[in-house]
């Protein structure tokens, strides 16, 4: 028999029982759905993180007070990291920069600190204000979608100049100019000069809320840079071939800035990208894992599904394998009849799983995060949905292709 009349024959029973055809579909459409929009959220997570640390770029490094990845583990190693690390101080800034001989660009960053903003009648409560120096722009490679980044004199002379996010402008500004407005940060006026390209928001979270200001203007309008407006240091090297001794010539003028011997830790971090993604990985790799497990099981169910189903299908339709086989079809026919119709089965629902989890990522994509349905993803899922079916399928269709014709016609 050829093969397009076998699959004829297996799409013809399908139809025949939709409902029955439709609830076996169930597990498989649950468990296909279910991976293909993990695998997705994954690789838009994965994407998200490597986007950012593209942004911030691959030869730079960030120092901190406390080493989020050691120092935050329970209670004690925090306690333990607040009184071994001191806090950074625009000294120790001045110290590396005047000793560095391998970095590049040397930019500083004052935690955001909430602040009311106010534009005419307009009032934004809790707006993150983050104090910078000039060349944290370049550094972090800031888009700029109308206007400019304040300048360094700017940040000397303590300018009243403001860098602002897409959803603060929007907010704001929903109709106007607003590159040379003034708005009122925290009692005190301030100057538009910059707009940054939008970013769109991260699980609920946007990107795009935030001012910048000139690190010695927020000193002076914000607070001194001490408990929660803490201060970090951004570094590049001059070259990827330097990057790591770059960041280990900083961390030996750090050492001697704290005046710590040798044989003492470090108290102060250090960030790479690399110690980014190599978090990633160790915390969510496992999980991960665990979370593409949990819905492959739906997948094992709706197999166990279908071949019950078609156990029972072979039953009822055994008089109809006498017939055939009385009429000359061999038991090679029949067991690929069976077999196709399973096969069949499992890839209508893997199908159906795909567009579902391709709704589903449109959803999420919207309101949380940015999925990525791959190629990749669609047709494992296919075929790990027909590879079910061929399993499924096997024992009923061999138990079909092995009735005696005979016994099989004296079927009720």
């Amino acid at each position: 028999m050829k093969l397009i009349e076998t699959l004829k024959l297996a799409l013809a029973a399908i139809w025949a029982h939709k409902l029955r055809s439709a609830l076996t579909l169930l597990g498989i459409i649950i468990g296909v759905a279910a991976v293909v929009v993990v695998v997705s959220l994954i690789q838009g997570f994965n994407t998200y993180v490597d986007e950012k640390i593209a942004n911030i770029g691959s030869n730079s490094f960030t120092v901190y007070r406390f080493d989020f990845f050691k120092d935050f583990k329970n209670t004690d190693t925090i306690a333990a990291a607040q009184r071994r690390n001191k806090e950074l101080t625009m000294e120790d800034f001045e110290f590396i920069r005047a000793r560095a001989q391998l970095i590049d660009r040397l930019g500083a960053v004052a935690s955001p600190f909430p602040r009311q903003v106010k534009y005419g009648s307009v009032s934004l409560e809790g707006v993150p204000i983050a104090g910078t120096t000039a060349n944290i722009a370049d550094i972090n490679k800031l888009e700029v979608a109308d206007g400019r980044y304040f300048s360094d004199s700017e940040d000397q002379t303590g300018a009243r100049v403001a860098f602002l996010g897409a959803d603060v402008v929007t907010k704001l500004f929903p109709t106007g100019t607003v590159l040379g407005s003034e708005i009122n940060i925290g009692g005190m006026p301030f100057r538009v000069i910059g707009v940054a390209v939008a970013k769109g928001s991260i699980f609920g979270q946007s990107q795009d809320n935030y001012i910048n200001i000139p690190l010695k203007t927020y000193e002076r309008v914000i607070g001194p840079l001490t408990g929660r407006r803490w201060v970090s240091f951004v570094g590049t090297a001059r070259s990827d071939a330097l990057y790591k001794d770059t960041v280990e010539e900083t961390r030996q003028i750090m050492r001697l800035r704290r005046k710590l011997p040798g044989n003492e830790p470090d108290n102060f971090a250090i960030i790479t990208p690399d110690a980014i993604t190599g978090l990633r990985d160790r915390i969510f790799g496992p999980i991960f894992i665990v979370a593409i497990a949990v819905p492959a099981i739906a997948l094992v169910v709706g197999g166990i599904v279908v071949m019950n189903i078609m156990l029972v299908s072979v039953t009822e339709r055994t008089k109809e394998i006498g017939i055939r086989k009385a009429l000359g079809a061999r038991q090679t026919d029949i067991l690929k009849q069976f077999l196709v119709e399973a096969v069949s089965l499992s890839a209508i629902g893997g199908a159906i799983g795909v567009v579902i989890a391709w709704a589903i990522g449109l959803i999420v994509s919207q309101f949380v995060i940015q999925t990525y349905l791959s190629v990749a993803a669609v047709v494992v899922a296919v075929s790990v949905s027909g590879g079910v079916g061929v399993l499924a399928g096997i024992i009923p269709a061999w138990k079909a292709a092995r009735l005696d014709p005979i016994e099989a016609l004296r079927a009720d």
